[in-house]
């Protein structure tokens, strides 16, 4: 082992051709050219594409990426919708900030840029949501012009061939990968070589079960080498995840719609619509008292609670224990601005959280079974 961390070969390697040559060889016959957003290339569509399929598998964002494009064709027509819409087409796809950070980077290349994508790599990171790698990307890609990209099938692509030890969270393997990948990366094809790297760590050099018989960089490998693929990239710290609770109030008016809220632009699922959150020890009858104009007999709260449901985000789990609330009477609301009554069986354009929705059509399901 080296004195930067780094693993070395056993032994001096037969001549080879260059790293990005090998793989771009692999890429002209094995690599990816058919998926949406390689077709009619753009800085906007690529864009989208990146911003998309950061945490996310590229089987489940195809259908998102062609809504998306469909609705919204241009930067200019994603700029000018309305908030709500951008999410409620972006529901289900999970991390809404990045549905709020598209609609509010889609203003900036309107207002900074005069709605054409810079093509520098300084301009495309001053966009919200979109980071070093993910500017590379954009750059190479749309523009064709050299610059590297470090997402996490890269991160793990060049942990085993470089042989870089530690976490990629941690801050100096972070430098060494990125080191790593600037020094590969070719001043040619620079839209193939992102994509190869890419798919490499997609379709080859998976986490488990990677096909090193065929990788094309294979033969200096320095984790194969070393019986090493396992072990790298270094795993993350284990960390016990917290459990949160809470409860929330499923309130049906008198036509069987649903009441819901607008959550703020800050905490889990900004912008978008959710049921009534409460304190597990508080009262549903004082919520109902606080925010609709109705009597004591003008309802019914469910004696007993649904089940509850485990929703798991990337730092905590939240277990959600729901109250059903029967209205006999249809109330004015407080808080018109922010809320509205949800028709389940015809439903309204608004960005929904994907586990309320599940919450509301399971619940609305079981009563009209």
């Amino acid at each position: 082992m080296s004195k930067d961390n780094t693993l070395v070969p056993k032994a001096e390697t037969a001549e080879l051709a260059p790293f990005s040559a090998r793989a771009l060889q692999w890429f002209d016959e094995y690599g990816r050219k058919g998926l949406p957003w390689q077709q009619d290339i753009s800085p906007y569509r690529v864009w989208l594409s990146e911003i998309m399929l950061q945490q996310t598998q590229v089987v489940t964002v195809i259908d998102y990426f062609q809504r998306f494009t469909a609705r919204f064709p241009s930067v200019k027509s994603l700029a000018a919708a309305p908030l709500d819409e951008v999410l409620h087409l972006w529901s289900g796809l999970g991390y809404y900030t990045r549905a709020k950070n598209l609609h509010k980077a889609a203003n900036q290349v309107m207002n900074n840029f005069g709605g054409v994508f810079p093509c520098e790599q300084e301009q495309l990171e001053t966009l919200s949501g979109v980071g070093r790698s993910t500017a590379g990307a954009i750059r190479s890609i749309a523009f064709e012009l050299p610059a590297a990209i470090l997402d996490g099938n890269v991160k793990r692509v060049l942990a085993r061939h470089q042989g870089i030890e530690g976490w990629p969270g941690k801050s100096q393997t972070l430098k060494q990968l990125w080191l790593a990948a600037e020094a590969l990366t070719p001043q040619t094809r620079c839209r193939d070589y992102t994509q190869v790297m890419m798919d490499l760590g997609a379709t080859v050099c998976t986490r488990t079960k990677p096909k090193c018989a065929t990788c094309p960089v294979q033969h200096d490998c320095i984790a194969l080498a070393y019986d090493r693929i396992e072990q790298l990239p270094g795993k993350k710290p284990k960390k016990v995840i917290p459990v949160k609770t809470t409860q929330m109030l499923l309130i049906q008016n008198v036509d069987g719609s649903v009441y819901l809220y607008k959550r703020p632009l800050t905490g889990i699922w900004p912008g978008l619509y959710s049921l009534p959150e409460i304190a597990q020890d508080e009262s549903p009858a004082t919520f109902i008292r606080s925010h609709f104009a109705i009597n004591e007999t003008d309802y019914t709260i469910n004696a007993q609670t649904i089940d509850n449901f485990r929703h798991t985000f990337s730092h905590y789990h939240l277990d959600i224990s729901v109250c059903r609330i029967t209205l006999h009477k249809a109330p004015k609301l407080v808080s018109e601005n922010t809320s509205l009554w949800y028709n389940v069986a015809n439903k309204a354009n608004i960005g929904l959280a994907a586990p309320i929705e599940k919450i509301v059509n399971s619940i609305f399901n079981s009563v009209n079974d």
